[in-house]
């Protein structure tokens, strides 16, 4: 058997980026069921849940570097091969979170979704189809109103970029030395500035008016400014975590999990610095700053010189992992359930809204867990036979 064709064993696995990953999954749930409700809510509680996703990029340019660098470097794996294997490790959940997006279309519909109401099946199974295969549709296939890329499943986003950082690093960045790569973070660390401290400099915001108003949020569109956004949250994280597992030099922290979990709930938990005064916005925009180019590199520098002790913390940062990508990838539609049921019981309890939070989270837990164990394993294995074998 040609050695190039075989689908290597993994490395080692960072068993705390497994759990922080998951860590990160979770407040991005919590943080998508406040922002249900009216943006003073989301303001004061898990504000920067939306910063797990500069956190996911860190941890996938470490890891990647991590586990391809030397193999690809050595000929023990072919660029083929190595886009194969990505493919397997994220397609299967891609499809099948937009199958969720698919089924559960129209039970997330209401007032402020008219759009929705004359959407035909027909329509939706096209965008299913397109979404199967990553490509990103216009404006003009919206459905929802929201000018997503992926409208049954918002959060694809994401991974679009991670499938181009993935392209771009086998292609290209991977032949970098440390060097170059320094050099790269610096520059990108200016373009995260460039949304964290509302500046403009190539001039793709003006019909955005306030919109990049000091925060990275954004780059779910396919416009202008929306690929600014998505590619800078991109770039400085990717790189910089390349960076680190090329420097191999992390930080040793007892009980290292626990500390960097904490970090990582605490940055996402955080109100908006400044609160909704825009003369205190520049406040914002500096801890976003801070915590992208600082305190996320720093956090997987930790969880990688640490080690996890005792069985039940190993066991639980396993379970964090295992569930970390099903659960961002397939939560999405049943926050749409949320908004729609919010919309249309505008008169319910204060005990009603929360229950129903409630029950939307375990859901997008159970959901997860099923969904890769008896979907997304079984498939992934059925794959690797067919190509690998």
């Amino acid at each position: 058997m040609n050695k190039k064709s075989t689908y290597l064993a993994s490395k080692p696995r960072y068993e705390i980026l497994d759990g922080l990953r998951g860590v990160a999954a979770i407040f991005v749930v919590i943080f998508h069921l406040f922002e249900t409700y009216s943006p003073d809510v989301v303001q004061q509680i898990v504000n920067h849940g939306y910063l797990a996703v500069d956190f996911f990029f860190v941890l996938s340019g470490f890891v990647i570097g991590y586990a391809y660098d030397e193999r690809l470097a050595s000929d023990k794996m072919s660029v083929k091969d190595f886009l194969k294997r990505r493919l397997v490790r994220l397609h299967p959940l891609v499809c099948f979170g937009a199958l969720i997006g698919f089924l559960l279309f129209y039970f997330g519909g209401g007032p402020e979704f008219e759009m929705m109401a004359d959407t035909k099946w027909y329509q939706l199974l096209l965008l299913l189809v397109i979404a199967f295969t990553m490509i990103p549709v216009s404006k003009g296939m919206d459905v929802r109103g929201w000018s997503e890329t992926y409208p049954l499943n918002g959060a694809t986003w994401t991974l679009m970029l991670e499938y181009i950082a993935n392209i771009l690093y086998v292609f290209i960045i991977r032949h970098l030395g440390k060097v170059a790569l320094g050099i790269c973070v610096a520059l990108f660390a200016i373009l995260t500035l460039t949304l964290t401290f509302n500046l403009d400099p190539f001039n793709v915001f003006p019909e955005y008016g306030n919109y990049a108003a000091y925060t990275v949020i954004g780059g779910w569109g396919i416009d202008p400014a929306q690929l600014y956004i998505g590619f800078t949250r991109l770039l400085y994280p990717f790189f910089m975590g390349l960076l680190l597992s090329r420097m191999g030099k992390f930080i040793t922290v007892k009980g290292g999990f626990w500390w960097c979990a904490l970090i990582i709930a605490l940055c996402q938990a955080m109100p908006r610095i400044g609160g909704a005064n825009p003369e205190n916005f520049w406040m914002n925009g500096l801890y976003e700053s801070v915590v992208i180019l600082a305190v996320f590199p720093m956090v997987v520098a930790m969880g990688a010189g640490s080690r996890v002790t005792g069985q039940k913390s190993q066991k639980f940062c396993k379970f964090l992992g295992d569930i970390s990508y099903p659960v961002y990838i397939t939560h999405y539609p049943l926050i749409y359930v949320q908004m729609g049921w919010a919309h249309t019981h505008q008169d319910a309890t204060i005990d009603q809204h929360i229950m129903v939070a409630i029950s939307i989270f375990c859901l997008a837990i159970a959901l997860a867990w099923a969904s890769l164990k008896l979907y997304d394993e079984p498939v992934r294995e059925w794959l690797k036979k067919k190509i690998f074998s």
